[in-house]
């Protein structure tokens, strides 16, 4: 389904973001809230912009893949904050706007004179988002933020893994980068709830680490309970068993029988009813016991026929159950495209191109990816004029490298 940037829909409609951020976290936090309707205008580094668009290979005509994903929908100004007149550019846009997302290192908004205390006196309805590695304060409050530091010092990487005493793996996915940035979102949009009610800004304060900390509730719960940290499992479940991937005669399927009834039907399906008088599997406390002997006991069953087939009698037996996909094959799957996770959206250099879809659906107001990303300062002359600016200083902005513009 095409989406254009023509005409803004969603619940945040009206709301003016700045996102003066870059790589991952803040920029997740700006597409979410662009993809619920907000104006997010992004402002990049005059020289070479967001350090995403050299994150490459690969390229599409040019333009980093990387980049385009994390920055669709929005608008982008190039503006040198190094220069006093590129800062009274910002401060100008900052008068007009509801929220501004920053990601910089401890202290870099304040040597600009841009920091939070500033701004609320200046703004005192301005919503000030900061996102970090570990916070503003604390100990760490100082340290750079990257998404491997913060899986590993948050305790992800101890429970990630094909089991005890490997190699420390992180999640596929860099789950503190992304799940910092939708923290972010949310509460950007409680602060505007309260916005609302009393006209008070405030400062929103979150980090890949508390990011990654969250992430981890079931595994501190069991260490909180039991004094015991928690190893990696593979693909299984601290608290469920069976629940967990199985190979097939043709790749591999999950299973998820995490209660005793769907345990039942699970045998039903498989044949395997005897399993049921087995007191290592009675009671879910003692597959959990016993979870390597009982996936070995259950491996030969799986083993005997292929995905498609189990996948169908598991469905047919309502056990939870379900195919292990590729990223291609998850963007190809039918429910992914009934969601509109797949979408596709009109860049200026490129063309029709596809991007992933909001994972949020509104009955009444419902939001939409509004556009590609920008191509480096590609509406910088747009957004002076709407700030105001008359030609003459606009080109003035131009000639004397304060601002900088691309076009398709």
């Amino acid at each position: 389904m095409a989406q254009s940037a023509s005409g803004k829909h969603g619940p945040l409609r009206g709301l003016r973001v700045i996102e003066l951020a870059h790589i991952m976290a803040g920029p997740v936090c700006g597409l979410m809230l662009g993809d619920m309707g907000a104006e997010v205008i992004k402002i990049e580094k005059i020289d070479g912009g967001d350090d995403t668009r050299r994150s490459v290979p690969p390229v599409i005509q040019g333009e980093s893949a990387a980049y385009m994903m994390m920055n669709r929908g929005k608008r982008g100004i190039a503006l040198d904050l190094k220069s006093p007149e590129g800062v009274a550019i910002l401060r100008r846009l900052l008068a007009e706007a509801d929220v501004l997302i920053e990601n910089y290192r401890a202290g870099t908004m304040e040597r600009l004179g841009l920091g939070y205390e500033t701004l609320k006196a200046e703004f005192p309805g301005l919503i000030y988002c900061a996102l970090s590695g570990f916070g503003r304060s604390g100990p760490y409050a100082e340290w750079p933020g990257f998404d491997l530091v913060a899986q590993g010092m948050s305790g992800l990487m101890s429970v990630t893994g094909t089991g005890p005493g490997e190699a420390p793996m992180k999640c596929g996915a860099p789950v503190t980068d992304i799940t910092a940035g939708i923290l972010a979102a949310m509460g950007v949009l409680a602060a505007y709830t309260h916005r609302l009610k009393t006209g008070e800004g405030q400062a929103v304060d979150t980090s890949l680490f508390e990011a990654g900390i969250t992430l981890t509730y079931w595994q501190s719960a069991i260490a909180m309970a039991t004094g015991v940290a928690p190893t990696p499992m593979g693909s299984a479940h601290p608290l469920n068993a069976p629940y967990e991937a199985f190979r097939t005669a043709d790749g591999w399927i999950t299973v998820g029988a995490a209660n005793q009834t769907n345990w039942l039907r699970l045998l039903a399906v498989l044949g395997a009813e005897a399993l049921a008088d087995d007191p290592r599997f009675a009671r879910n406390a003692d597959r959990l016991e016993n979870r390597a002997a009982l996936a070995e006991r259950l491996g030969p069953y799986f083993h005997a026929a292929s995905s498609e087939i189990w996948l169908a009698r598991l469905e047919a037996g309502g056990v939870p159950a379900g195919p292990v996909l590729d990223v291609l094959a998850m963007h190809a799957d039918p429910q992914a495209q009934a969601r509109e996770m797949v979408v596709e959206v009109d860049h200026s250099r490129i063309g029709a191109m596809q991007t992933l879809g909001l994972p949020v659906k509104f009955s009444e107001t419902p939001g939409r990816v509004h556009g590609p990303a920008p191509l480096l300062g590609e509406h910088s002359r747009a957004i002076l004029r709407e700030a105001g600016y008359d030609e003459a200083a606009i080109e003035g902005f131009f000639e004397r490298g304060v601002v900088r513009e691309t076009v398709g």
